[in-house]
């Protein structure tokens, strides 16, 4: 079967085990439980449209599990289904971003891209933040200043507390010599705000914006 989980679906799913297992490690009503293993099966077939059968078979299993080695088990057999990042090179680099000079991509090799819902690195070089992000079915760059803040906030991408800054981006105005500057605050560590994103609403309205 051809792979049909997104990476954003099958953090979402791990998400619905975490708390599925805590359930059943912390109640003991019967009813109530039945009820947790029903939603978690739920809410985990709603993050997709138009399941074939087989899919749906797939994805049963996730109401029977209890604990996190059965939950391990299951996501490592699940991740056979996982779509993996696109192919990305130095050359789709340079077409993303034709202004940056001797940019290079950080190391594919360390990254999971089954994992990966977006590639982010900064470039000491330039002291700039560039963003590679699937938006509107074809890779978008984004590239900008990057100020990291005293204290922990909300990423604007992944939607979890950590340790954020302010990544800014500059387009040329309408008049002449003026510039439009947006921007929002997003994860320092792209590797860990990938493993954070349960959807794709809020990395959409971010790329959006900026836009």
């Amino acid at each position: 079967m051809e792979p049909f989980i997104r990476s954003d679906q099958y953090n979402f799913i791990k998400l619905q085990l975490r708390n599925l297992i805590g359930g059943h490690a912390s109640v003991n009503d019967i009813d109530v439980l039945k009820a947790l293993d029903s939603l978690a099966a739920e809410k985990s077939v709603n993050v997709f449209e138009d399941l074939t059968a087989e899919q749906q078979q797939i994805l049963e299993p996730i109401s029977s599990i209890r604990d996190k080695t059965e939950a391990a088990e299951y996501l490592a057999g699940l991740k056979e289904y996982v779509i993996p990042f696109w192919h990305v090179t130095d050359m789709t680099v340079k077409k993303l971003f034709p202004k940056a000079k001797k940019l290079k991509l950080p190391p594919l090799d360390a990254m999971d891209l089954k994992e990966t819902t977006y590639i982010g690195w900064d470039d000491i070089g330039s002291g700039r933040k560039f963003l590679i992000v699937p938006y509107e079915n074809k890779l978008i760059g984004l590239s900008g200043t990057y100020s990291s803040i005293s204290q922990r906030g909300l990423c604007h991408i992944c939607s979890r507390f950590s340790d954020v800054g302010m990544f800014m981006t500059e387009k040329k105005g309408p008049v002449q010599d003026t510039f439009i500057k947006r921007g929002n605050y997003i994860c320092q560590d792209s590797l860990k705000c990938n493993s954070s994103i349960t959807s794709l609403d809020k990395l959409n309205d971010f790329v959006g914006r900026l836009k």
